[in-house]
């Protein structure tokens, strides 16, 4: 009862309703726009594409990401990860260069010039991307007894038009964020990630039938499955959650005749600072060796393709492993400043016990980042590559995805980010929240995506 009277107080706050329509509504002109093949291509002679991305772990990891426009040819089949990477490049950019440096401190007119530089570096990418695409493309199709000719001219046609599509659906991201509920990008992303999970879970459920082929355990097996999957979800859960506070006493001031403070508080610092955003950037970064190769069949080559196009290999999640863990402190040090939280407390009359105001602050609150942080990455990377350890133990490709990695923990962390701003507007009404005990806490690390 207390669900459906939680869902009729969502109903009833307009401003929240509204939201909720508009981000359903965008959503299904995204999902519509995956089955709109690119011109030229005929349905049928697309089987191909699917039968290579099924055999491919990497280009599997791709299409689940487009939310299976990659194998479909759609016109969104490069999806969002070109605007990931050249945010990833920006805010390395940002690190490096003054001039970035400068904008990021400029406010929101800073902001906004980031926003374009990344937009320009976004098409960049396309333009890079979309040809390689559509050469495999036509050697796949081509190869399957289908028919397609692409000059020239063709190709920078279907370039346009794939560019176009990764462009527009990061304008629908935009929109999400600015008229629905929730990170429009990530929302993106993870409605691409559900959308492929039914078919992976029914595909899971049939290979685990008697007389079919990979039914090793049986239906008990596929139990088992599911049950360790509900526990990596609620590790995940845990893992975006954690926190660790800090007491901050908060000294009396006298305005009049009146005592203002005396309180003690805590800074809640987060286990996993970072959310999702070093998993994201990883697995953009482990995207380019295939893009490199032309999405190609370099997995059935040898050296350095080879090995960073198999996602089940040891040096590629290796690789991975370090990759989180490196992005974790990265985009920590980014999000999180101790010298300005020392700044806010020590203006406001407010130390920590046992340590001075100021740089002494800083340091101390530093330093416990870097303590927390590094158990976090470690569980973060673990995490990550959780589906390698999946597949060696006989889960199918597909399924495997969803034991861990870049999908789950977008999927978790998104989920959470999205109830999170749901329990804001029913509080702001006077609602009760979402959860019975306590606020539901989100990936409040100010990401962009």
């Amino acid at each position: 009862m207390r669900f459906i009277q939680t869902i009729k107080n969502i109903w009833a706050i307009e401003e929240l309703r509204k939201r909720i329509i508009v981000t359903l509504l965008l959503v299904l002109v995204y999902r519509l726009g995956c089955y709109v093949v690119l011109p030229g291509f005929h349905p049928d002679d697309l089987d191909a594409l699917a039968n290579f991305t099924n055999k491919s772990g990497l280009m599997q990891l791709l299409d689940m990401f487009s939310g299976g426009a990659f194998s479909q040819a759609s016109i969104f089949a490069l999806g969002i990860m070109p605007y990931i990477t050249a945010s990833i490049v920006i805010q390395l950019l940002g690190m490096v260069l003054p001039s970035f440096q400068k904008m990021q401190r400029e406010g929101e007119s800073g902001r906004q010039k980031l926003n374009q530089y990344t937009r320009y570096l976004t098409v960049l990418i396309l333009l890079l991307q979309a040809p390689a695409y559509l050469v495999n493309l036509q050697v796949q199709v081509n190869g399957a007894g289908g028919h397609v000719a692409m000059g020239f001219w063709t190709i920078a046609f279907l370039t346009i038009i794939l560019a176009a599509g990764s462009m527009f659906i990061m304008w629908l991201g935009e929109r999400i964020t600015d008229r629905g509920i929730g990170n429009g990008i990530s929302f993106i992303i993870l409605v691409g990630i559900i959308a492929r999970f039914p078919g992976a879970i029914f595909y899971e459920f049939t290979s685990r039938l008697p007389g079919s082929t990979g039914s090793e355990g049986g239906l008990i097996m596929f139990i088992v499955e599911i049950i360790l999957l509900f526990a990596v979800v609620i590790g995940a859960v845990l893992l975006v959650q954690g926190t660790r506070k800090v007491p901050v006493q908060y000294a009396k001031r006298i305005v009049g005749n009146k005592q203002y403070g005396g309180a003690r508080q805590y800074i809640p610092l987060k286990v996993n600072a970072a959310g999702v955003m070093p998993i994201i950037f990883a697995q953009a970064i482990m995207f380019i060796p295939i893009t490199l190769a032309g999405f190609g069949s370099s997995e059935s080559g040898t050296g350095f393709f080879s090995t960073f196009s198999d996602i089940n290999g040891f040096w590629y999640n290796l690789v991975y492993f370090v990759m989180i863990v490196a992005f974790t402190y990265f985009y920590t040090a980014i999000t999180v400043r101790p010298t300005q939280m020392a700044e806010d407390m020590k203006r406001n009359n407010g130390f920590i016990p046992g340590v001075k105001p100021g740089k002494k602050t800083a340091e101390y609150l530093d330093s416990i980042m870097s303590r927390i942080t590094l158990p976090g990455s470690i569980f973060l990377g673990i995490v990550a590559i959780l589906p390698a350890f999946a597949r060696f133990f006989g889960i199918s490709q597909n399924f495997a995805q969803f034991f861990g990695g870049t999908s789950l923990l977008i999927l978790v962390g998104v989920v959470l980010d999205t109830l999170q701003q749901v329990e804001s507007h029913l509080m702001m009404h006077h609602y009760d929240g979402l959860m019975k005990d306590g606020k539901i806490k989100g990936r409040t690390t100010g990401s962009a995506y």
